[in-house]
């Protein structure tokens, strides 16, 4: 594998030699290919609070974020305006008496710069992407406690299927492609192993490797196990970035 350096890390005068110059010098190490092709799609995330236990997974919403970028995609963060179903303490594992709203935890995450999923059109956006952690099962649905008869928050529903009659992709990780599987009939995403959730939806293609994605072409559906499996952390964040590439192939931006 080629290694990566960063040219900060080197003498100014040389950022100031000529490209052929600086190549030749460090044989192509420490370049990034100017020439390639980054996407220009604007794309919603849609989170569900902060924290694994009560809302987003903090690592998956940050993996998205981060692919994103590489990708070049304008990206505006979305959350519904409502509260949280509980609140966990996640030192203890265990519920907390306080009470949290979903958009006002999201805002942690994107660092303030959040709107309410109210105001989120399908018009206005090329792809949407919702990361996973129990919040999509908590907030965003009713998936934790009713499974496969759970109800959908209205704005996530509007969204889901605005975004797939207009033809537009849309990525989900974790637990969150239950969410497709129940608003959008016959579509196929990855959600935990086959022998625990095969059955239950109406969804088909499971994979178990996380540093995958599974592709809907027909649904422009596209999807990733993330956290489900038992893995390491750059495995996830590989199987994500397959996800939001995938994505971003879709927009055709």
């Amino acid at each position: 594998m080629l290694a990566v350096r960063s040219l900060i890390c080197r003498p100014y005068g040389f950022l100031l030699k000529s490209p052929t110059a600086r190549f030749a010098e460090t044989g192509g190490v420490g370049f990034i290919h100017t020439s390639a092709k980054c996407s220009s799609a604007k794309v919603a995330v849609v989170l569900s609070g902060c924290g694994v236990y009560d809302g987003t997974e903090i690592h998956e919403a940050s993996a998205i974020l981060v692919h994103l970028s590489r990708g070049g995609a304008k990206v505006q963060m979305y959350a519904p305006d409502v509260a949280q179903l509980h609140v966990i303490d996640h030192s203890k594992g265990q519920p907390s008496e306080e009470s949290r709203n979903v958009l006002a935890e999201s805002a942690r995450i994107a660092r303030g710069n959040i709107t309410d999923l109210a105001n989120l059109s399908a018009g206005n956006h090329d792809a949407v992407i919702f990361p996973g952690g129990f919040g999509a099962a908590k907030n965003l649905s009713t998936f934790a406690v009713d499974g496969s008869d759970c109800a959908v928050n209205k704005e996530v529903e509007r969204v889901l299927k605005d975004f797939h009659k207009a033809g537009k992709p849309i990525g989900l990780c974790c637990i969150s492609p239950v969410l497709a599987a129940k608003v959008l009939p016959g579509v196929e995403v990855t959600v935990g192993h086959e022998e625990e959730e095969g059955g239950k939806w109406p969804y088909a293609a499971l994979t178990f490797d996380p540093h995958e994605a599974h592709v809907d072409q027909k649904n422009k559906v596209v999807t990733s196990p993330a956290f489900m499996c038992d893995t390491q952390l750059h495995l996830i964040f590989d199987g994500i970035g397959s996800m939001v590439r995938d994505v971003l192939k879709l927009t055709g931006k």
